[in-house]
């Protein structure tokens, strides 16, 4: 399952709000990434995630893939949409 979704969180460069998402991620039995442009990371891996730039107002799509996809796509743009 794939989702588009613009970042609207602030703080998006810093550590600690990546720390969550990808604490969040892991809480899922999907594989979950996050493509931005032609990056395309593990949203499980803390070193992946700090690798995109995730800024305001950018467009990121979040792809899952396994048993609970879907919840993990919802939980993971309520994240970085609020």
């Amino acid at each position: 399952m794939k989702k588009e979704v613009v970042i609207n969180m602030t703080d998006t460069m810093e550590a600690t709000p990546i720390a969550h998402m990808v604490a969040l991620a892991n809480q899922f039995k999907s594989q979950i990434y996050l493509e931005m442009g032609r990056t395309r990371v593990n949203a499980k891996s803390i070193m992946g995630m700090m690798s995109l730039v995730l800024m305001a107002g950018a467009t990121v799509i979040v792809d899952a893939n396994g048993e609970d996809q879907e919840e993990a796509v919802l939980a993971l743009e309520e994240f970085l949409t609020t």
